[in-house]
This record gives C-alpha cells, sequence and structure tokens, in this order.
C-alpha cells in the first residue's frame, strides 16, 4: 500500500510511555526482565496507580502547541498491562484511558496513534516457545522463552488468540491511524503470523500506518535515540527521549536542552524523517513540567518557521551545506539551517539552478548573494551574505533560497564530466507516495579504518 502522505507530512509527532511503571519511577518492564526490580514488586506498582489528574485534552492541546501532527500512546507495554477495559487477560487498570485520549487528538485535528507490544512478559502463554534460531549462548529468560524441549504450541496458540482479542479491540473501538508495534525480535515473523496480524487491522482501519516492526507489513523505518549518519531511504522517523528514559523517572533530570531538540529536529526532517519526541507522564497523568516547558519552546520555533517544516521533502545530501536543509513540494524553494551566528558568508556548493533571492525566514529580510567560480559543467559555489544579529533565531535560523525553477544539483568533479545533477535515492521521487520500509544491513559496509577527526569551528 502507497505511504499516507499524512504521515510524510507531518514532521512530529509525540511518543507518551505511560503505565504502571510511573508509579515507582522504574524502567517500564525491562525492570523485572532484567530482576533489576523484584517481579512482585514491580506489580505492586498495579494497585497504587491512580491516574487521579488525567486529562487527555490537556495532553492533545500541549502537543497541538508543540507543532505535533499525531501522538502515540503505549496502550500495553511488555509487562501486558492494558491502558482500556480489554476483555482478554487480567491485566487493565479497571478504566478506559485510550477513548478519550483518541477522542481529544481528533477534537484538536492529531492523527491517532497506538503503540502495542508483540510480547506479553506477565502472560502465563507467553514462554511456551523460543525463537528459531536463537544462539545457544544467549541465556534464556523465563518470562520469554522457555527450552526447545519445553515448547508447548497450544499454548502459544492461546496466546496469539489473547493478542488477536486485543488488537481486535484496539483497531474496532479506537480506528488507530497508526499502529505502533515493538518487541518483535522475540519471535519470528512467521510465529508472529505478521501478514494476517495486518490484515486483521485493516479490516478495522484500511488505511492505517505500520511502523517497521510490524517486520514485511512495516511501511517505515524506526531508529531510536540517535538521528542516522545517513538517513534510511523512504519514509522514517527517529524516536527520542527528552531525557533519558521512556517513562517517567523521578531520578532522571538529564533534559536535553531546547537547542539539542532542535538540531534534533531540524537534522532528521531535513533527512526525510519525523521526529517521534517522547514524554513520560507521572502515574497521575501530568506530564513533567521541564518536558512541557522544551515541547512550548520547540512548537514556538516552528511556529515562527513553519513553511520550513510541514510538506517538505528531504533537503541537500551532505557536503553541499554544512547544516541540515528542506524542500518545498514543488523543489523551487530550499530551506537551509543556520545553527550558530555565522562570522562569514554561508556557502552552498553544487546548486546548478538559479537563485531568484534568499531571505531569513520569520523576519523576511533579504540577502545579498552571487555565485563565484565555475568551469564548463561544474557550477560554482553560492555565496550568501550573512543575516544581522537582529535577524538571528537565538536557537536556528532558517534561510529561504527561492530557485529559478526546480532544484537541480551538479554531483560531479570539478570542471569535467557532470556527473549526475538528480537527488541519490528518495530525493528524485516524492517520499509521499513511497511504500514499504528501509532494512539495514552489514552486507555492504565498508571496512573502517582508525583515523584522526578535525573539527573545524567556523
Amino acid at each position: 500500500m502507497a505511504m499516507q502522505p499524512w504521515f510524510t507530512d507531518a514532521k512530529l509527532g509525540i511518543f507518551v510511555h505511560w503505565g504502571i511503571y510511573a508509579v515507582d519511577g522504574v524502567q517500564e518492564s525491562w525492570s523485572f526482565y532484567d530482576d533489576i526490580v523484584p517481579h512482585d514488586q514491580y506489580m505492586s506498582q498495579l494497585e497504587r496507580f491512580t491516574g487521579a489528574r488525567y486529562d487527555p485534552r490537556a495532553w492533545a492541546d500541549l502537543f497541538a502547541r508543540a507543532g505535533a501532527r499525531y501522538a502515540v500512546l503505549t496502550s500495553r507495554h511488555h509487562d501486558g498491562v492494558a491502558l482500556w477495559d480489554t476483555a482478554y487477560g487480567d491485566l487493565d487498570l479497571g478504566r478506559d484511558y485510550l477513548g478519550p485520549y483518541a477522542d481529544a487528538l481528533r477534537d484538536r485535528g492529531l492523527k491517532v496513534g497506538l503503540y502495542y507490544s508483540h510480547s506479553d512478559w506477565n502472560h502465563p502463554d507467553y514462554a511456551s516457545t523460543r525463537k528459531p534460531g536463537r544462539p545457544p549462548e544467549l541465556e534464556d529468560n523465563r518470562y520469554s522463552e522457555v527450552a526447545a524441549e519445553d515448547e508447548d504450541l497450544d499454548a502459544w496458540e492461546r496466546y496469539l488468540a489473547y493478542r488477536d482479542g486485543q488488537i481486535r479491540e484496539l483497531a474496532s473501538r479506537y480506528r488507530p491511524d497508526l499502529m505502533w508495534f515493538d518487541g518483535e525480535w522475540d519471535r519470528s515473523e512467521e510465529q508472529w503470523r505478521i501478514p494476517e496480524l495486518a490484515a486483521l487491522i485493516r479490516s478495522y482501519v484500511p488505511h492505517v500506518v505500520f511502523n517497521a516492526r510490524m517486520l514485511s507489513e512495516g511501511d517505515y523505518a524506526t531508529p531510536e535515540q540517535g538521528v542516522p549518519v545517513v538517513p534510511p531511504d523512504g519514509p522514517w522517523e527517529l524516536c527520542l527521549t527528552i531525557n533519558d528514559s521512556w517513562g517517567y523517572q523521578h531520578h532522571d533530570h538529564h533534559h536535553k536542552s531546547l537547542a539539542q531538540l532542535i538540531r534534533y529536529f531540524t537534522e532528521t526532517i531535513g533527512g526525510g524523517g519525523n521526529l517521534l519526541l517522547d514524554v513520560g507522564p507521572m502515574e497521575d497523568g501530568t506530564i513533567p513540567q521541564p518536558q512541557v516547558e522544551r515541547l512550548e519552546g520547540l512548537g514556538e520555533w516552528i511556529r515562527t518557521h513553519a513553511e520550513a517544516v510541514y510538506g517538505t521533502v528531504r533537503g541537500l545530501p551532505a557536503g553541499h551545506h554544512y547544516g541540515p536543509s528542506t524542500l518545498s513540494p514543488d523543489r523551487r524553494t530550499l530551506y537551509l539551517t543556520v545553527f550558530d551566528a555565522p562570522r562569514a558568508e554561508i556557502g552552498v556548493r553544487g546548486l546548478a539552478t538559479k537563485v531568484n533571492r534568499v531571505t531569513v525566514l520569520g523576519t523576511g529580510t533579504e540577502l545579498r548573494h552571487r555565485v563565484i567560480g565555475g568551469l564548463h559543467e561544474a557550477v560554482g559555489v553560492l555565496w550568501i551574505d550573512p543575516p544581522a544579529e537582529s535577524d538571528l533565531d537565538p536557537h536556528a535560523t532558517v534561510l529561504a533560497v527561492e530557485l529559478h525553477g526546480e532544484l537541480k544539483l551538479y554531483r560531479g568533479p570539478a570542471g569535467s564530466d557532470p556527473g549526475d545533477t538528480r537527488f541519490p535515492d528518495d530525493d528524485v521521487r516524492d517520499p509521499r507516495s513511497s511504500s514499504g520500509c528501509a532494512r539495514s544491513g552489514p552486507g555492504n559496509s565498508p571496512v573502517l579504518q582508525p583515523a584522526e577527526v578535525y573539527l573545524v569551528i567556523g
């Protein structure tokens, strides 16, 4: 199926990790799986979770102010505790938190995403089989698998029936625009019955979007916690925490600065991706104030520079401009992001399309520009005068480069063969029409040799 245009146009989503783990502020699910917290102590949070100040409309208002176009809430993590009143299994909070969340998002014009873990380390039938080909040196975990001689395929069938029942509830009740799966590493695609699961969801929501953890049915790649140096081909999404934790943890005050978050955001959308920025509400449902402040600050920056954000496509490949960039859908306006106050002219290499004018986004100030050099087919360097201090954004300044025609790039050697003037990979097609998700692998990676790296700060 073709990728849904709303996703590639959205640029920013909010990830919400909320569950019983917020009561004691421990790591979600993994804390008992890895024996960091005793299982009984972890599960005792179920009785102490209140959601007393849960206000999904306040969440939706905040997400909209942040500039997000969708959100993804953990409907059920690996611990098996459901945030809705499920008829399958016996681990839920006795209240439907998902219905009000979905209604509030849609009232604000935001798309509804639900996270769901394939795995459930608390279900009695889950640890009944193992992934084929599991290396014998890997230690078995009692919550996720059994020894080969102890496999119980009937129990696994019961688990899949439980999973399908919950998925049917989610798809039929809430009609999510996006299903964000996790935990796929525990079993094979055949064991999960991924095509059948996708067909079940699409029978209720035909145009649902799946992340890559739906394996062969995934629509986009999902790197975590770091902007890829080489962006994936096709649609992708970086999921990133504001501090160091997904869910709420009392001790974690290592919040990224607003300036850092804007860098992550601009670098991600410049590579053609979306940023899925995570918040971890406290157990009562309130989002910690440092996270609120950063979302609001990001939203203020986006509102000033919305033209360079929404609906754009990935910008220049590395080497043309020292910073991220985006491109308008008609390929006639290039948006250059400049993080620091320039102390000299800003150079753009390999720009084969004539430039009509350059302005500072947000102030409209026009900047003088000229092209110097070039020989035969090879083009010169576009030099742009640095903005005045009054035109600089405190975090990231964006320059709108209006082109005389569609963007063409020169990527050949200087003064000889003109090379390929097209964008590589996705840059020659509209990513909104692409399907499938990128797959990474070690097969074609070059051998890296040790080297000294020198950074020049200009």
